[in-house]
């Protein structure tokens, strides 16, 4: 029976690179996938899945609106299919989380997604919310904190390498814009953020 699998770590552990590996394989015997992005995640292009390698591919790119059961019913109208690869996975909808799982259960395809489990804060996306208690299979994939221990969180800084601690959940931008850290040194920086708003303001 097809599985949803759920691909997830901090930030620059390889979830593209990862995803266009598992393409390639499925691809090199003879099997069709069919590929999905956000579509305002445009760092790489519209509708492109890119690695910071420097390997990129076209995908389809899929809106909160967008029906991803009825997309690929139809394309599998059109073509075999043997899995779905789902990228920037933190962007799906709950809603979203559920079509995947019909694909898999009422379709038997699988579903393989790959996406960051918290934002800058530490808090869990809509979309890796609902693939954490749905998804058949977790799979955490490894980055490196600066200080070498397993890097699970995702830092927000600004222009100075400061901490950001407040703002909108998504900004799409360079990698400069985000550090993965371990939770320790995570929230060491937090405080240290904290601390100097904190002396600012006393200071005026």
């Amino acid at each position: 029976m097809a599985k949803l699998y759920f691909y997830y770590a901090a930030m620059n552990a390889g979830k593209s690179t990862t995803l266009l590996q598992a393409d390639f394989n499925y691809r090199e015997r003879g099997m069709e996938t069919m590929l999905w992005t956000a579509a305002h995640d445009d760092r790489a292009g519209s509708g492109i899945i890119g690695s910071r390698l420097g390997l990129s591919v076209p995908a389809n790119a899929y809106q909160p609106d967008t029906d991803l059961f009825a997309s690929v019913e139809a394309e599998l109208k059109r073509r075999a299919l043997h899995c779905v690869l789902i990228d920037e996975a933190q962007f799906l909808t709950r809603g979203h989380v559920l079509q995947l799982s019909r694909l898999c259960d009422q379709l038997d395809l699988p579903v393989l997604c790959y996406g960051l489990r918290t934002d800058f804060l530490g808090n869990l996306f809509p979309g890796s919310a609902a693939l954490l208690a749905l998804a058949d299979s977790l799979v955490e994939l490894k980055a490196v904190c600066e200080c070498g221990r397993k890097a699970t969180m995702n830092l927000r800084v600004d222009a100075q390498g400061h901490a950001v601690t407040g703002g909108e959940q998504t900004e799409i931008g360079g990698n400069d814009r985000y550090i993965a850290l371990c939770r320790r040194h995570f929230f060491v920086r937090l405080r240290e953020t904290e601390a100097r708003q904190l002396s600012l303001a006393l200071a005026r």
